[in-house]
């Protein structure tokens, strides 16, 4: 118990500090600044994979699946990278949001400060009700994983659906019926009073829209890292990881989001081998290298072959 307190105490000062100190006033995130912290995350993420061996060796946490150090070491670091590669798609989808209703760059880091505090809540009470319907009705396995595999083939034949419209969406739509909605950007605040009657502002719309679609990527998410271990502590560990270092991870990628196009096709293939992995758990037992080569393979060949793409096309 003592492990999960003071994680959660860390993660939680550190938003504190983030809010309160490093970014007390509103201000432009810079791609440099963006690039140094979307670094510092990474060290951060791949650093505390020690601090998993060292809980494991020292049977510091309780260890439900009694995995070996290195196994629960090698575990965090394939459901973070899982975690983070399917983020991209996230990402993506906060810069249509922000286009959309027109969050201006100096207040888009307190949007998405409130909104990863938020999945934070909703992602650990998805992974606590995901685990315990693995360990108490074992063929959900087999759910997850053939939702998975339907999420792929989904992704796979709709490469060219119609972009998402966030003002057309339901969750715009039900807000204006429950409260009246300026148009104006009111500084920095979600809230606002107009003729007596409490107003949302774009940027809590803002804030709304991000967070219910990004509980719909944890339905992707949290199955597919399940897939690689049911241990609470390694799942939870490694996906609010990848959160926090997805503010920074979006503003120094939004803007070459285009680079990246082949991209969507390693995470197709990620979510289609972690589907087929969980169908088959009772039958192949893969090693946890294996798991973790095929993700990092996956994605540095995504990331070339879309690199390549773009050199090429401006070339021509």
């Amino acid at each position: 118990m003592i492990v999960w307190i003071l994680f959660l105490a860390s993660i939680f000062i550190f938003l504190a500090l983030d809010l309160g100190v490093f970014n007390k006033t509103s201000h432009v995130i810079s791609n440099k600044e963006a690039g140094i912290w979307t670094a510092i995350w990474i060290t951060l993420s791949f650093a505390f994979s020690g601090v998993i061996y060292i809980i494991y060796s020292n049977n510091y946490i309780e260890n439900p699946d009694h995995l070996k150090p290195v196994a629960a070491t090698i575990k965090f670091i394939t459901g973070y990278l899982i975690e983070l590669s399917l983020s991209v798609d996230n990402i993506f989808v906060i810069a249509i949001i922000f286009k959309s209703f027109r969050i201006p760059q100096k207040y888009q880091h307190r949007v998405l400060f409130w909104g990863i505090l938020g999945a934070i809540i909703f992602r650990a009470a998805m992974i606590f009700f995901g685990i315990m319907l693995i360990h108490k009705f074992s063929w959900t396995t087999y759910i997850f994983g053939g939702f998975l595999i339907f999420t792929a083939i989904k992704m796979l034949v709709s490469q060219k659906e119609e972009e998402f419209q966030p003002k057309k969406s339901l969750i715009y739509r039900a807000l204006k019926k429950v409260m009246p909605v300026t148009h104006h950007i009111e500084g920095e605040n979600f809230f606002v009073l107009r003729k007596s009657m409490k107003a949302a502002t774009p940027l809590f719309v803002a804030l709304l829209v991000i967070e219910v679609t990004d509980i719909l990527f944890a339905v992707d998410s949290v199955p597919a890292i399940l897939a690689i271990t049911s241990d609470p502590f390694l799942v939870f560990s490694s996906n609010i990881f990848a959160i926090l270092g997805l503010r920074s991870m979006y503003f120094f990628l939004a803007n070459m989001l285009k680079k990246f196009q082949h991209l969507e096709y390693s995470l197709i293939a990620i979510l289609a081998f972690v589907g087929i992995k969980m169908l088959l758990h009772d039958y192949v037992e893969l090693p946890e290298w294996a798991s973790l080569s095929f993700i990092i393979l996956t994605l540095v060949v995504g990331v070339v072959c879309s690199l390549n793409s773009s050199d090429n096309g401006s070339t021509n």
